[in-house]
């Protein structure tokens, strides 16, 4: 997550974003037209999820939907779940009561926005000079992200292999991008925006800039252009599940975690919070369709084999002790809701995710990263432009690829960076861009290991250098929770805590 604005902070977990026969198990059918990424389409008509119960027909409810006045989308016969469109104001009451269904919600006002955590300070008005990088590529010298992580180092075992296919869930990726191009697996890529999924890089080409970011953290190629990624030597799979808006609608997660599953993709990185809502609280009538088909697409993708990796968020906020909600829905007018630890945000505090807190080039939690002693496993390098700006990081912003046609319009002067070679760049902070270099770890571990899920995650967990809590947390009381409200505060030891969980990611320790 990208840190863009609510409440004057932004949201971004930045400080946290064609034809073509489809082939894909458990994908019954595909009726791709008139949906849209707003969960409305041209015509008027909402988007739907409708929930079945486990084991239940897709096929059996597409009668059913077609006679309460809606149409299929896409139908996921592995999850029991449909995403359908309809113009009926009455669809979503009408199916609740057909056979088989568990529940139904409509998904228009459950969008998210990826969280930018640019937003949050002004600091940082001045572009960095790139020093000379006597080695790797033309800016690798600007990269204290990479040097933190002893992801250099750990180069020389190995780049990662291209047998181990990355996804990264985001806005897509510019696949024209000279630094990502040789990684690009376009049959890997699809755009699940409209819920269903529309494959190949074209189809996946990034509007936004937020996952061509995030991308090239993972694996830009060490080809004398620009940056290298913490993965260089595996492929990577743009799955476009956020719109130019950085909105990230639910039939969107679900549609790009089904992909993925169905695709070998070993490791996803998510730079976002899936809705409904920033907490989604299973016990809400109208959430919990929502709910269980996200959930129900994430196990999916997990019992294919993929690990995921996960933002904490750029909220400030304790997601193991949540009280209030106040910045969500950001599609609409927020609403302030009291929240419990009923409530949950998705996908980092999903069952089997590995939850990924930020830190800046001091090696202390990020200012607006989110925390908690139940939600964090690890920590990397997220950027912290407030407190932790430093001789290598003048800015305190992580440095990584962006799309040249929108370089002018999404970045701003002071955070461009243009390659020899004519290749851009974009300096970002967040939680969003903390993940991604976990990704990139796990990628480098799968490659010399061919560990996959349970123990990909394990072995990524115990490659870490530990953080203790500070003694003194003080220096943060300047940004308090985004939703609390509360000041932040470390629980726990040195081997687990709520800041860091096991301790910052070590690239030479996961290839050792």
């Amino acid at each position: 997550m990208s840190a863009t604005t609510s409440r004057g902070r932004s949201r971004l977990l930045t400080a946290a974003v064609a034809a073509g026969a489809l082939a894909l198990t458990g994908l019954s059918s595909v009726v791709a037209s008139g949906a849209s990424a707003a969960g409305t389409s041209a015509t008027g008509a909402s988007t739907y999820l409708v929930v079945l119960s486990p084991g239940s027909s897709v096929s059996g409810a597409a009668g059913a939907i077609g006679a309460a006045g809606g149409r299929v989308v896409s139908s996921w016969s592995a999850i029991s779940v449909v995403v359908a469109s309809s113009t009926s104001s009455s669809f979503a009451q009408t199916m609740r009561a057909a056979p088989g269904v568990e529940g139904v919600s409509a998904t228009a006002k459950f969008a998210t926005r990826i969280d930018d955590a640019s937003g949050a300070d002004t600091a940082g008005t001045t572009a960095d000079a790139a020093p000379a990088a006597p080695t790797g590529d033309t800016l690798s010298g600007l990269q204290w992200d990479m040097d933190q992580i002893n992801a250099p180092a750990a180069h020389a075992v190995t780049t990662g292999d291209r047998s181990v296919l990355v996804g990264d869930i985001d806005t897509g990726l510019d696949y024209t991008h000279p630094d990502l191009a040789p990684n690009v697996d376009d049959s890997a890529s699809a755009n699940c925006v409209s819920g269903a999924p529309v494959p190949g890089k074209v189809a996946a080409m990034d509007d936004n800039g937020h996952g061509t970011h995030t991308a090239g953290t993972i694996a830009a190629a060490a080809n004398g252009i620009g940056i290298v990624g913490v993965a260089p030597g595996v492929r990577i799979a743009g799955i476009k599940a956020g719109d130019a808006n950085g909105f990230f609608f639910p039939e969107a997660v679900v549609c790009a975690f089904m992909w993925a599953g169905d695709h070998g993709v070993a490791v996803t990185n998510n730079s976002y919070f899936a809705d409904p809502w920033l907490f989604n609280c299973r016990n809400d009538v109208e959430q919990r369709a929502i709910w269980t088909a996200e959930r129900r697409a994430l196990a999916y993708a997990q019992g294919r084999g993929v690990l995921v990796v996960a933002a904490e968020g750029n909220q400030a906020d304790d997601l193991s002790h949540p009280t209030l909600d106040q910045t969500s829905p950001d599609d609409t007018t927020p609403v302030t809701r009291t929240v419990t630890n009923a409530c949950a945000v998705f996908p980092t505090e999903a069952p089997g995710v590995i939850g990924v807190s930020a830190t800046g080039n001091l090696r202390q939690k990020s200012f607006y990263s989110s925390f908690g002693i139940s939600t964090v496993d690890v920590a990397a390098p997220g950027g912290d432009s407030v407190l932790q700006r430093t001789a290598a990081s003048p800015n305190g912003r992580v440095l990584s690829t962006w799309p040249a046609s929108l370089l002018a319009s999404t970045c701003l002067p002071a955070r461009r960076l243009v390659d020899p070679s004519g290749a851009t760049y974009c300096y970002q902070q967040g939680t969003s861009m903390a993940s991604p270099h976990v990704a990139g770890v796990a990628a480098l571990v799968a490659s010399v290991t061919g560990k996959r899920t349970g123990a990909l995650s394990a072995a990524v967990q115990n490659a870490v250098n530990p953080i203790a809590c500070p003694a003194d947390t003080s220096a943060y009381d300047f940004f308090p929770g985004l939703d609390s409200g509360a000041l932040q505060t470390c629980q726990g030891g040195v081997g687990h805590n709520s800041w860091y969980g096991a301790g910052e990611v070590d690239a030479v320790k996961a290839v050792g």
